[in-house]
């Protein structure tokens, strides 16, 4: 796989209006909070640590750069991780952080309004945790808790997020983004290509185990959202509302739940299935020009259970995925940090706890307590100190 760009740099001062040819109404306390809201689950890298340790001197240039119209994204990072399955991550610099935060505060609100409550992933309140419950409510309601038969099908979409079409994107930013200069930084975060200044951190043999087909350096020129940054999950649920909305008001099934691009629809006839299947695929090639993963597409009776976001919903109740504990296990022994270890535990023991895993959580609480840690429960949680 070559690890160079394929492309040259796209920038979208063209799309648009310039920075300078209208007002930005960027205020430093606007930064100041873009900054915090990054910092939260970064601050310890390197590079957060570089900003904050100028603060005052790096928001003023921001905020400089932002008014004068002179911003553009800086150098990324690219590496690779192997679970669930080996791909690609891209780190923008901090800075661009701060300003994906930015770009989220101001416009975010606006699209979550409009999307459909059965819409997961990336949005405040809505996780794996949500999506389970809901799916687990959908389908009591469609089977009249678990008494009349019903069929499901689940799906997603093949190499997702190195196929979003920017283009078809940006209409829809358009659409509800009426502010000239913000939907000029909304074009200047979309349409940069990091991999015309990128900083490769894993070996060429790590970074042959991601695909071709699944590497964004390999995806022709306005094509693909680098995995790993905030303006990514916020622009993929963009993108994926006009699913939602397809699904919801024209296909018109009796259940419906999406996480980012995995979806399920609830019929009692499967008939009905199948006919929603073609007219799905039909609409995402034709509109966001995307394909469904053939590999990936189940049809089965519901009581046989249903595997999403994580956990199995049967059948009057709900597990997370078998192999959790054994993912667990490993990741304790990998980890000699015993405050990380116990991080790692905390986490894990959290995720059993949405399914209702005693057995699992027990079993996972005993290597604990092998590896010298102690452990209390009560109503609300279940923790390692």
């Amino acid at each position: 796989m070559a690890l160079s760009p394929t492309t040259t740099r796209t920038t979208a001062i063209g799309l648009g209006l310039s920075a300078n040819q209208t007002e930005c109404d960027v205020t430093v306390e606007d930064l100041l909070q873009a900054w915090h809201d990054c910092r939260k689950r970064k601050s310890n890298s390197a590079s957060a640590i570089a900003f904050g340790a100028h603060l005052a001197r790096n928001i003023m240039q921001l905020h400089a750069e932002l008014h004068d119209g002179t911003y553009a994204p800086g150098r990324s990072i690219c590496f690779v991780v192997l679970k669930p399955k080996p791909r690609e991550v891209w780190a923008a610099d901090f800075r661009d952080r701060v300003v994906h935060h930015l770009l989220y505060n101001r416009v975010a609100e606006r699209f979550v309004r409009a999307f459909s409550t059965d819409s997961c992933a990336c949005l405040p309140g809505r996780g794996t945790l949500y999506g389970a419950r809901r799916l687990e409510s959908k389908i009591r309601r469609v089977t009249e808790n678990w008494t009349v038969p019903a069929h499901y099908l689940k799906c997603d979409f093949a190499n997702f997020f190195v196929s979003i079409d920017r283009s078809i994107l940006r209409a829809q930013l358009a659409a509800k983004i009426h502010e000239p200069w913000w939907l000029w930084l909304a074009d200047v975060v979309l349409f940069h290509d990091p991999r015309a200044d990128v900083e490769v951190r894993s070996s060429p043999e790590l970074m042959a185990r991601v695909p071709p087909y699944k590497s964004l350096f390999n995806q022709r020129a306005g094509f693909g959202l680098p995995i790993g940054n905030l303006s990514s999950q916020f622009f993929a649920n963009i993108y994926l509302d006009a699913l939602d909305q397809f699904a919801q008001h024209e296909i018109r099934s009796m259940g419906y739940v999406r996480y980012v691009d995995d979806f399920i629809l609830l019929e009692r006839d499967p008939a009905r299935l199948v006919a929603a299947l073609a007219r799905i695929e039909a609409f995402a090639q034709e509109r966001l020009g995307l394909r469904l993963n053939p590999t990936k597409t189940i049809l089965q009776p519901v009581d046989r259970g249903v595997d999403f976001v994580g956990h199995i919903v049967r059948p009057h109740h709900t597990r997370t995925r078998k192999r959790l504990l054994g993912n667990a296990l490993r990741s304790l022994e990998r980890e000699p940090d015993a405050a990380q270890r116990r991080s790692v535990a905390n986490s894990y023991l959290g995720l059993m706890r949405q399914g209702k895993d005693f057995h699992r959580r027990a079993q996972l609480v005993k290597a604990c307590r092998l590896l010298g840690h102690s452990h209390e429960s009560h109503a609300e949680r279940v923790f390692l100190k």
